[in-house]
């Protein structure tokens, strides 16, 4: 895919979680019809998905409060208001697993294919969200982008 102005990394943390801000990032571009398809089909799914259902909110509402308008510290309060109350031990927990999420689980045939699709071979790609940082043209291992 390519990189998209606008869409941060995969790794960037809003409120103590990784991928919200990207989640947050793909509403606004969307809505401005600044996102690639390739992007629009997975809205609401896939890692979007696992992030509301972690949050315990909807998709759909999120995405209605998105385009309202706010910081993203503003919105990641809303959820922390409507849905589900996170600790600090279970984001953490969140945060390990999506950042590991293809390394050694069962989507690990799935981030191999992915690689030899893309022709990444050789690069070091142990997890989903390495493949997108590759795959948008940035290098997480040399950026060392899960500390930041």
């Amino acid at each position: 895919m390519p990189n998209v102005p606008g869409l941060r990394s995969i790794y960037h943390q809003v409120g103590g979680i990784v991928y919200f801000g990207r989640m947050l990032d793909k509403i606004r571009l969307q809505a401005a019809g600044a996102l690639a398809a390739d992007y629009v089909e997975n809205l609401g799914i896939g890692f979007d998905g696992r992030c509301c259902n972690f949050l315990g909110i909807d998709y759909a509402a999120l995405r209605d409060r998105t385009l309202r308008g706010g910081t993203d510290d503003e919105i990641m309060a809303w959820c922390r208001e409507i849905g589900t109350a996170r600790s600090d031990e279970e984001r953490e927990v969140w945060n390990g697993f999506m950042m590991k999420r293809g390394w050694r689980d069962e989507a690990t045939p799935r981030l191999k294919q992915r690689i030899k699709e893309s022709g990444f071979e050789g690069k070091p790609i142990d997890t989903m969200f390495d493949y997108i940082e590759f795959d948008e043209g940035r290098d997480p291992v040399a950026s060392r982008a899960w500390e930041q």
